[in-house]
Formats: C-alpha cells, structure tokens, sequence
C-alpha cells in the first residue's frame, strides 16, 4: 500500500512575511492520518485552525491566502509546495501571525525544516486525485488573456509559459516542463525564488503589499536588469518560480493530483479558479489509491527516495 505520510518531529524557525514585514514563528508538527496540512494560528485567542483547501482561499493577490472567520493566514504556495514535492500528506503548521515567513523566497528552507523532520509512514492508504478529462479556466482576451489547463495524465506534469517584456526576463527561458516522473524537486524545482519589480514596489506598499521585500528573499528587477548581485539559480528561474508557485497553489486541493497542468500567464488567482472548476465537477475526476509502489505512477511511486535523499 502506498502509505501517507507525515514528519517524525516537531521543528521551528523564524522569519519575516514578504507582505507584512512582521517577525513570524513557524512551527511544523506531525498530524494524524487524514488531516492534511492544517495551518493554526496560534497568536489568536482562542486559536483558530484553518485547513488547506481551494474552498477557504479567500484572496490571490500576490500569493494565496486562506480566511477562515476573522482569521488569516497568507502566502501558503511555498511551504504547500515544500508539502507536495517532497510527499507530506499531514501536517500542522503553527504561526504567530497572518503570513508565512517568505525565507529566502523559494521553498528551499521549508524543504530543509522538513527534511530535518524526517519522514514517517502512516498507517492509511495515500489518497490521491485523479482528473479524468480536461478542466480549463481562461481570463482576458487577446495580448492578455490567460489561462490554465488541468488534463489526464498519468502522474504529475506541469508546463508553464510566461512573458513578462522585460529585458531580464525575455533573455531567459520563458518555458519549463517539469515532470515529477524524472525530475528531482529538491534539486530541480525548491531553489526558484520569488520575482518582483521595483517600479511596482510603490504601489504594492501602498496596498499593504510587499513591505518585507528585498533582495535576500527575492529577485529584484529595474526596468532593464536583476539587481542581485549572485544574479539567477537556474538560467530559467522566473518561469520555474511560476511552476513552484503552481504546485503549492494546486496542492490546495487536498490531495496530490494525477494529471498534466498546463498554463499561459496564470497565477494564485486562477490556480484557485481552476481548481474550483475541477471540484464543480464530479465526472471530471476520481479519489483512488494504490495497494502498492509498483501500481503507482512514478511520479509518486518514488518520491521519499528521490527526494528525502538529499536530506
């Protein structure tokens, strides 16, 4: 049976939300099978636990955030994405806060606090999603339209286009493909970190946006250069970002997906979208799991090796 999975031991750390500017603590517990990742914010009285679902992501501007009642907690993609490329199927997640510390600004150290964790196998079946025909969400026309595809894949696919008209950007690749077949998260995926503008700067602050930004938790962009001085991770780290982005976005749906996602400018906004486009309709997937490895996709079939080797 392939089995669920959570972490062996409780871990902490600290660091400030990329949008709030505010000190976080952060602290991962193991969780019981069938619970999820849950995320708790512990500096409210009484505490409020909101669990990760595409039904409780109330805003995507600039990250997804998870409302539940009169609480908060944002900018979850990264440390869902840490959840989901190294196979955390429950887990809680403490904060003192309403956002989750942005780190260096990819899911490196999220994957490094896990790993530090260790993994442990439960004793329940994983329980997986797999989409039966293609679900679509699409935004704007023309030179801005948008969109987001799911389709039936046999394990887990992503394909992600951006364009940005930046000269930065357009001389890098704009174009990724990750299959978690044949790539290694840790290695491939984990290290992409979050991009930004500074002529946007401005205007994000005045929105209550961005106000922990900087350049050592993101890449940081004038109108013609990266202003970093180590300059890029991988030669294609925007759009590969937008690919980590997406897998923490769509992991929201409780349970890893089988199928091939495939977009075009998308973010939080329509991840989520797509998402709730998928759930409203029940002919176009199916809740199963395997009674061992070997019937698995290899996309799942191997994740603890592949990735938990690097630990």
């Amino acid at each position: 049976m392939l089995k669920q999975r959570t972490i062996k031991e409780l871990v902490r750390t600290t660091g400030v939300g990329l949008h709030s500017g505010r000190k976080v603590e952060l602290t991962l517990r193991p969780a019981a099978p069938d619970t999820g990742i849950v995320f708790r914010r512990v500096d409210m009285d009484p505490i409020v636990a909101i669990p990760s679902s595409a039904e409780v992501v109330g805003d995507t501007r600039m990250a997804s955030v998870l409302i539940k009642e009169q609480a908060r907690v944002s900018t979850v993609e990264h440390i869902m994405s840490a959840c989901a490329g190294l196979g955390i199927d429950n887990l809680v997640v403490d904060v003192t806060a309403e956002e989750i510390p942005i780190m260096d600004g990819s899911a490196s150290s999220f994957v490094f606090l896990l790993q530090q964790a260790g993994v442990e196998e439960q004793p329940a079946p994983r329980k997986f999603i797999r989409v039966l025909k293609d679900v679509e969400v699409r935004q704007g026309t023309g030179a801005a339209e948008k969109w987001a595809r799911l389709s039936p894949y046999d394990g887990f696919k992503l394909d992600f286009f951006i364009e940005f008209n930046h000269p930065a950007v357009d001389g890098t690749m704009q174009r990724a493909t990750v299959d978690f077949g044949a790539i290694n998260y840790v290695r491939d995926v984990a290290r992409a970190r979050t991009f930004g503008f500074m002529q946007d700067v401005e205007s994000l602050r005045g929105m209550g946006l961005a106000r922990g930004g900087s350049l050592e938790n993101a890449i940081v962009m004038d109108e013609y250069r990266i202003l970093n001085a180590d300059g890029l991770r991988y030669e294609d780290e925007f759009v590969r970002h937008k690919i980590l982005d997406a897998i923490g976005d769509l992991y929201l749906v409780g349970h890893p997906l089988l199928a091939g996602y495939t977009a075009h400018k998308s973010g939080h906004a329509l991840n989520n979208d797509l998402l709730r486009a998928l759930l409203a309709q029940p002919d176009a997937y199916e809740i199963v799991t395997f009674d061992s490895a070997d019937n698995a996709p290899l996309s799942y079939s191997g994740q603890v090796a592949r990735e938990w080797a690097l630990s």
